[in-house]
């Protein structure tokens, strides 16, 4: 039995990727923890990973060669799954079984958005934690973001206190498309865009018409309606760019997944008042680089972010050259001219916050705010706006068809 709190908390990551070095330099900002081993299937993505884990100065991280290695590591204490979408039923599987055959110490788990690919999947991800007696976080790092946190505290503090609550949220989110071919892959990740970044955009909209300190269920969903849209990749010209760029993997001229979304989410507060989402996410969008848009709109008040409105902004000529890179915003799509800069990616975007919050929960026992039941009502969304894109029409909740559902581009048809 593990006694909490834990001084230190251990953390063993599953997944060397991008995602996996956004959630470490954000470390760097929490206390109390250490990145003690690391699982992927790359030796040399997961020799890179621990390497960097030493240069940030987070510990000594062990590379292991399998799974069950890192699973039943006598130096981790939680677990951090940031693999690929299809894989992470099996590591939560793999974890299960580690912990009821006390092969494993393993107290915690933290998995990425989305937690799964299907309903069934995210529903069964949910029984496996609860069955294992796991402390549970759904890493959702824009409910973390900066700007969200002290905007959210801001509203419901002064504004909606004196004139009522908020009622409308809307969210948007995009970039020019992702960095791996199994993003692009709808049988692999789920869907396109929708599945990508929607879960983003509703969750943190629903976060957002939450009332503090009140769970997240306390907004009831009623309905949801999707449209679903191919508008840049799929034209030849593109469509031969990411087969260039990946391989016979992605094969966009047969076999696309959708690059732009919209969603409208009707929900209903405890008094059986009308809450709407509007969002839309888009894999299509060339500018300075990874957009995100939020608004807050309540009685008498309005909240209002944009992430590429920077406060630091550097210019550079046609004189000045250099490689394409990501240094100044993710999904960067320039090097010259006028150009916004995050002075703290991880910060803004809200990993550091995040990853603070988790490590304090896990290590002292307590709840997360997001948990793998979140996660599931997020996929409940994004399944039921699939579905609605599908059918045009609206899906009502509860939607019990929902269970078994999976996307076309997911069905591969």
């Amino acid at each position: 039995m593990t006694e909490l709190p834990k001084k230190t908390l251990r953390v063993g990551f599953v997944g060397s990727g991008f995602i996996a070095h956004f959630h470490l330099k954000s470390m760097v900002g929490v206390r109390n923890v250490e990145v003690t081993g690391v699982y992927s299937r790359s030796a040399e993505k997961r020799a890179r990973f621990s390497e960097e884990v030493t240069v940030l100065g987070l510990g000594e991280c062990r590379s292991h060669a399998s799974l069950d290695d890192l699973l039943s590591a006598d130096d981790v204490d939680a677990i951090w799954i940031l693999s690929p979408n299809y894989t992470r039923l099996d590591v939560m599987r793999a974890l299960h079984a580690a912990v009821k055959a006390e092969r494993s110490r393993i107290f915690a788990v933290a998995c990425e958005k989305p937690l799964a690919r299907t309903v069934g999947e995210a529903r069964e991800m949910l029984r496996l934690v609860e069955d294992a007696g796991l402390n549970h976080g759904y890493l959702e790092n824009q409910v973390f973001a900066t700007p969200v946190l002290r905007g959210k505290e801001i509203i419901w503090r002064r504004a909606a206190l004196t004139t009522g609550r908020p009622y409308l949220a809307r969210a948007a989110e995009e970039h020019s498309g992702p960095h791996e071919p199994w993003f692009w892959q709808g049988d692999k990740q789920g869907g396109g865009v929708l599945s990508d970044m929607m879960c983003h955009s509703v969750e943190v909209a629903r976060h957002l018409l939450t009332e503090p300190g009140k769970p997240r269920n306390s907004l009831t969903v009623k309905a949801v309606n999707g449209t679903v849209a191919n508008l840049k990749w799929t034209r030849p010209h593109y469509a031969d760019q990411l087969a260039s760029r990946f391989g016979r993997e992605v094969d966009y001229r047969n076999h696309p997944s959708e690059d732009f979304a919209r969603a409208t989410v009707t929900l209903v507060d405890e008094e059986g008042n009308d809450l709407m989402i509007e969002a839309t996410t888009s894999w299509a969008y060339v500018g300075a680089g990874l957009r995100i848009q939020l608004e807050l709109l309540g009685p008498e008040y309005a909240l209002e972010y944009s992430s590429l409105n920077t406060g630091l902004k550097i210019f550079m000529s046609r004189a000045v050259h250099g490689s394409e890179g990501e240094d100044l915003v993710e999904k960067q799509n320039a090097e010259q001219g006028l150009m916004p800069v995050l002075e703290d990616e991880a910060g803004v975007y809200g990993y550091t916050d995040e990853n603070r919050h988790m490590v304090e929960c896990f290590r002292k026992g307590e709840r997360p705010i997001e948990t793998f039941e979140d996660g599931l009502a997020v996929v409940e969304m994004l399944m039921g706006l699939y579905l609605s894109a599908e059918r045009g029409e609206t899906i009502r909740f509860p939607a019990p068809e929902l269970e078994d559902y999976v996307p076309v581009v997911a069905r591969r048809e």
